[in-house]
């Protein structure tokens, strides 16, 4: 189960390759030496495309952090500045550019690097402000989607959801369908599409568009996807509200994964000396990264935490005992042969001890009261108990000022497990969040109304019991050690949206035509003709592939529900996930968050 799509048949290095030729293109039409200028947020989704040896290979010499001022010192001809196309970014780039010594010789010439797309208001802004004839190159990089594992590509573009749900900003859905156009570029036209959702909707659309607009698109490749399913996440609140129950889901939850990286402390991964009484402990962050590139993290990634610890000390007793074979080995052969594999075992050593720490980290926070109890009411919820009126531990929980993200994301997942709140539990939830955190915090409320996790009960309806039973959401028989369905990544909660991909593939949507009326948006199919000579006759067991693509953001727990899907036995689909943002619900809320500033008087 390592590396989950290298077994199977996409291969996701032909994306990141034609994104190194793209960048490697633009680095040349800038003869001579250069330094980078970074917009921060580009730099983690750079480096899954290109490693800094792919920039000096260029001549790149120095990078700097895009911020106000004088640039910094480089003696090299060229300044890149790499940007999203944000306004607020070009007034700091206009501040470097004015602030650059003209007297200076050789002068530095500027070039611009819009990723994804150019911007004709970023350019109307900086030529009004004098600085547009400065940039001697001003293109884009089209990084749509990026490569984060075998099989599972981000966007990461973190306002997608505000911006479709809230702002009505349709310009993330357009970099979607741009994206999905230059995967059927390389991996051929993918002849169904399915969605579910106004924002799916629309990417289809511009997809069918596109393709009528530039009729050479058509490809003579072979396709690799048999379907595309797009889902809006506005289809289901719910999933990312819950606390997400799978090692990496926790692993997010609790420290924040970055780009594939995360920052966990350092005391649990000092190295114990004997007699030294942990007088030098680091104090910098251990930052690891976390990908099926590394053999035992493949393999527990996706499973139920309260799996990991058996696999962690069977591992453990394998690779002592593996150890312990050098006492054994006599001839030069058979010492030949343990050297040989040393370093591989090393690595698992290493590996083993890295997750040992990370997972006695998560168990202490797993473990205690608190955690206990907030997800005892999420669970109860989820199945449909008290979803109705105010519920005691959220009130225990305001009065005690938890973190208000806590509070904000038991309070939607009530208001989306009952079809929206009766008025007064409504009103006596905002009025307690109000006084004890204060009145700033109406904007995030109306924001979370407008999206449709926090909202009055409109028609007197409770859909979701029989939303949850027809899908069957929740499972009271859950095995977390061999599971046998996508709901234990959440103990018991089956993810809305993985749920339709299952349903999707097998017996189809047709089942389910009544709640997916009750589900907000449209639900649609496409078919996109094939030039004859690429149907495909499917050999006998040959596996569908899948691409489901989350409009709005996905987490780590539906990922490994998809990945269970691919690789059940007689499953017979494999998935391939994509996604403008990989979120968990803290920094789902953050993003809808709004912060009043008081008056500065």
């Amino acid at each position: 189960m390592a590396a989950h799509l290298s077994s199977g048949r996409v291969n996701l290095t032909a994306l990141r390759e034609a994104g190194r030729r793209e960048l490697r293109e633009f680095l040349d039409k800038c003869a001579g030496s250069k330094a980078i200028v970074w917009d921060e947020s580009l730099t983690g989704p750079f480096g899954l495309i290109a490693q800094y040896s792919l920039l000096k290979e260029h001549e790149v010499e120095k990078m700097f952090t895009l911020k106000p001022g004088r640039l910094p010192q480089a003696d090299v001809k060229n300044i890149i500045f790499f940007v999203r196309p944000r306004l607020e970014l070009m007034d700091i780039i206009t501040d470097n550019v004015l602030r650059e010594d003209r007297g200076r010789s050789p002068q530095r010439d500027f070039h611009i690097l819009f990723v994804p797309r150019r911007s004709l208001l970023c350019e109307q802004w900086l030529k009004e402000q004098g600085v547009l004839g400065s940039f001697i190159h001003r293109e884009q990089y089209s990084l749509d989607l990026i490569p984060f594992d075998g099989d599972l590509l981000s966007m990461e573009a973190e306002s997608a959801f505000k911006e479709c749900y809230l702002e009505s900003d349709q310009t993330s859905l357009y970099h979607a369908a741009k994206g999905l156009m230059t995967l059927q570029a390389l991996y051929g036209t993918i002849p169904q599409i399915f969605g579910k959702g106004e924002c799916a909707r629309h990417v289809a659309n511009m997809m069918i568009r596109m393709k009528r607009e530039f009729p050479g698109s058509q490809n003579s490749i072979f396709p690799v996807f048999d379907t595309l399913l797009l889902l809006d996440r506005n289809v289901d609140l719910l999933t990312p509200l819950a606390t997400q129950l799978t090692y990496e889901g926790l692993i997010d939850e609790i420290y924040g994964i970055q780009n594939t990286y995360v920052k966990l402390p350092p005391e649990k991964f000092a190295p114990k000396k004997q007699g030294e009484g942990g007088k030098d402990l680091p104090t910098e962050p251990k930052k690891l990264q976390l990908n099926s590139a590394e053999e035992l993290y493949a393999e527990i990634r996706d499973k139920n935490f309260n799996a990991v610890g058996s696999v962690l000390s069977k591992k453990a007793k394998i690779i002592s005992a593996a150890f312990e074979e050098r006492h054994h080995a006599k001839t030069v052969g058979e010492i030949k042969q343990f050297v040989s594999q040393l370093p591989h075992m090393q690595a698992a050593r290493s590996s083993l001890a890295n997750h040992t720490s990370i997972a006695e980290l998560i168990k202490d926070i797993t473990t205690s009261e608190d955690f206990f109890d907030n997800l005892t009411v999420e669970q109860e919820f989820m199945s449909g108990i008290d979803t109705d009126k105010v519920n005691t531990y959220i009130e225990d929980c305001i009065a005690q000022k938890h973190p208000l993200i806590k509070i904000l994301r038991l309070v939607c997942l009530q208001s989306v497990c009952n079809s929206g709140l009766k008025q007064k539990v409504l009103d006596h939830y905002k009025r307690e969040i109000i006084q004890t955190y204060g009145y700033e915090h109406i904007l995030t409320l109306n924001n979370l109304e407008k999206a449709g996790l926090l909202k009055p009960q409109t028609g007197g309806r409770n859909n979701y019991p029989t939303i949850r039973k027809t899908l069957r959401l929740w499972m009271d028989d859950v095995n977390e050690q061999n599971p046998n369905d996508i709901s234990y990544v959440y103990s018991g909660y089956a993810p809305l949206s993985v749920r339709l991909a299952q349903l999707l593939a097998r017996p189809g949507w047709r089942s389910i035509e009544e709640v997916l009326k009750m589900l907000p948006g449209p639900h649609f199919e496409e078919r996109q003709q094939l030039p004859t000579g690429l149907q495909k006759k499917r050999q006998h067991g040959e596996n569908r592939v899948t691409l489901v693509f989350f409009l709005g953001g996905v987490t780590y727990a539906e990922i490994a529900a998809l990945r269970f899907l691919s690789q059940m036995e007689d499953g017979g689909t494999e998935y391939v996930i994509a996604t403008t943002k990989l979120i968990n619900g803290t920094t789902w809320m953050k993003s809808l968050m709004e912060k009043l500033e008081p008056a500065p008087f």
